[in-house]
């Protein structure tokens, strides 16, 4: 996985750190650590219960910054500290948070300084949860973390595991670089729209769900080996972020992949191309926009081996058949105003092959990139493609950029084919899962 941040870029920022009452408490020191390892300046605020697990002595050493639990406390440096520290920070992570803190954020109660600084506060909001398995599943817990999204917060759920209290299933705090990845990717978003590069204070894919596949399929020779290919996923990841910024509701079918997928999409994970297409054919009932932006392979064995293929001194032969066509079958049954894009991995004659796979497949448009590249393609954070576009001769051709700059450019031609096609009835979406 490669998650290498760039320092300079979050040098400054200001984040302000909540931490509330659990066991999970003392993680947060992993966050803090996390986000000033990023460059960024954090600021911590404690409730009081959270103090019964950890000191706040603790967090002033390493923050070097006063810990404000109490804002009327005598030795508070400031006396208005929620509207101050709320309003003068680039993003507010409060982790962990606890099923009591979730409850007074979604109805607006401010009786402690954590949840006054949230009313207060003006910056993106990112909670990550943690508690007991039956706390978190409760209805009035599921009921405020819904509410929590719908007002705009991000939500890094619990992961599954053994509790402190012996419970197994989902609760855990989400391990602490998730939690900081998150905190980077938000303020690296407000970094793209400070500087005019995002689409989204314009929603205009609001109302579409878009479906799209990313990353490799592997498919199984025996129960150790596999065919699969060089794809990361990254493109993928930053179409469903792009199309998540502008207002879509997004869900990825991911097979292998080696980066992180964006916040607020839906995942489905599978492997072979045999679940993938099994996968696709259930999503796209309810997609309005279908992207197949996954590398699937062409082949897979012909017959898969039970048992591990012993090294031989001569060859072996091994036989393959051709892998289910998931973005020809999706082609076919689309509904009336359904768009279909495609992709093209090519390493020669770019124009010529894509233009083939945009008539033979009967696509919407087709974006290719030259894979032979050293500076794009595959595992790259960058790209440079061609899109081509039905009813238009005329390519659009984009220079080498950040995958997710290409992504909005790709989107923008989305929305011209949308502007240009029938208007899709609403269909009813699944909740993101994070």
């Amino acid at each position: 996985m490669n998650d290498k941040v760039d320092e300079a870029r979050f040098a400054g920022r200001r984040v302000a750190l909540g931490v509330t009452g659990g066991i999970a408490a003392y993680k947060a020191i992993e966050v803090l650590r996390g986000l000033q390892r990023a460059g960024c300046e954090v600021r911590v605020a404690m409730t009081r219960h959270a103090c019964e697990f950890i000191k706040p002595l603790t967090f002033r050493a390493l923050s070097g910054a006063y810990v404000v639990v109490d804002d009327y406390a005598p030795d508070n440096p400031d006396p208005i500290a929620h509207i101050t520290f709320s309003q003068t920070i680039d993003l507010f992570v409060i982790a962990p948070a606890t099923a009591n803190l979730l409850a007074k954020l979604a109805n607006g109660v401010a009786d402690d300084f954590v949840s006054s600084t949230y009313l207060a506060c003006t910056a993106p909001v990112l909670v990550a949860p943690a508690m007991n398995t039956v706390m978190w599943e409760h209805p009035a817990t599921q009921r405020n973390v819904e509410k929590l999204r719908a007002d705009g917060l991000q939500i890094v759920e619990p992961d599954a595991g053994e509790m402190a209290c012996g419970t197994i299933g989902p609760g855990r705090l989400s391990h602490p670089e998730i939690i900081v990845a998150a905190a980077l990717e938000i303020l690296g978003r407000s970094d793209r729209a400070a500087k005019g590069s995002l689409a989204n204070e314009s929603k205009d894919l609001s109302g579409e769900n878009i479906l799209l596949t990313a990353g490799a399929t592997r498919e199984p020779i025996d129960p150790v080996r596999f065919i699969s290919n060089r794809s990361s996923g990254r493109m993928g990841f930053a179409l469903a972020e792009a199309a998540r910024d502008r207002g879509a509701q997004v869900t990825v079918v991911a097979g292998s992949t080696n980066v992180r997928p964006p916040h607020g999409v839906r995942i489905v994970t599978v492997s072979s191309a045999e679940e993938m297409r099994r996968a696709v054919a259930e999503e796209a009932r309810e997609a309005t926009i279908f992207i197949a932006a996954a590398a699937v392979s062409d082949y897979r064995a012909k017959v898969r081996s039970d048992t591990k293929i012993k090294k031989a001194d001569d060859e072996i032969e091994l036989k393959l058949e051709r892998t289910p066509d998931i973005l020809g079958e999706v082609s076919q049954s689309r509904r009336n105003g359904q768009l279909v894009i495609g992709f093209a991995a090519e390493t020669n004659d770019l124009f010529k092959h894509a233009r083939e796979k945009l008539i033979s497949k009967n696509l919407d448009a087709v974006v290719a990139n030259d894979v032979s590249r050293e500076d794009a393609g595959f595992d790259s954070e960058n790209n440079a493609v061609m899109i081509l576009v039905r009813n238009n001769e005329t390519p659009v051709e984009l220079p080498l950029m950040s995958k997710l700059d290409i992504a909005h450019r790709i989107l923008d031609e989305v929305v011209k084919l949308r502007r240009s096609n029938s208007v899709i009835e609403p269909t009813k979406t699944k909740s993101a899962e994070q």
